[in-house]
């Protein structure tokens, strides 16, 4: 089993979220939160801020902690074929921007990011990591833990 710890800004700002269109290997285009891998040694904090930063363009600071989430993706179901089954851990992050200017990521798996209503983000073929962020955000849960979030149609790993 593959194993990915990784950090996710949940960006709400007058009834819109930030979210980021991932474009992977093949083509496939997702909306999904800014967020990534965390680097060696870098903190999950330190990751949030990084990403945003890269993924967007803009400045943003930790408000607070959201909740972590973890899910196996089955090996079947991997962008990557032949990969075994992967467990993401995701630490997502409450963040407010401060300061900087929308662009796609230079070189990166970002081809743009833009700020869209949330009562849209359902309409929207997204990662199920959108799904998880926006729950925490909406819900506060004392525990930081969502339950599980189905696959499928507009919802993708």
């Amino acid at each position: 089993m593959d194993r990915r710890l990784a950090a996710y800004a949940v960006c709400i700002e007058d009834g819109r979220v930030l979210l980021a269109l991932a474009v992977g290997p093949d083509g496939d285009r997702t909306w999904t939160l800014p967020g990534g891998g965390v680097e060696h040694a870098e903190d999950p904090f330190d990751t949030v801020i990084r990403e945003v930063a890269e993924e967007t363009g803009l400045d943003a600071v930790v408000e607070r902690l959201l909740g972590v989430d973890s899910r196996v993706i089955p090996a079947d179901e991997r962008r990557l074929p032949g990969a075994p089954e992967l467990q993401n851990v995701g630490v997502f992050y409450g963040v407010r921007v401060t300061g900087g200017r929308l662009h796609p990521e230079p070189n990166g798996d970002t081809a743009a990011s833009v700020w869209t209503p949330v009562a849209e983000v359902a309409r929207l073929r997204r990662s199920s990591l959108v799904d998880i962020g926006l729950d925490l955000a909406r819900t506060l849960p004392p525990s930081g833990h969502v339950g599980p979030v189905p696959v499928g149609g507009l919802v993708q790993h």
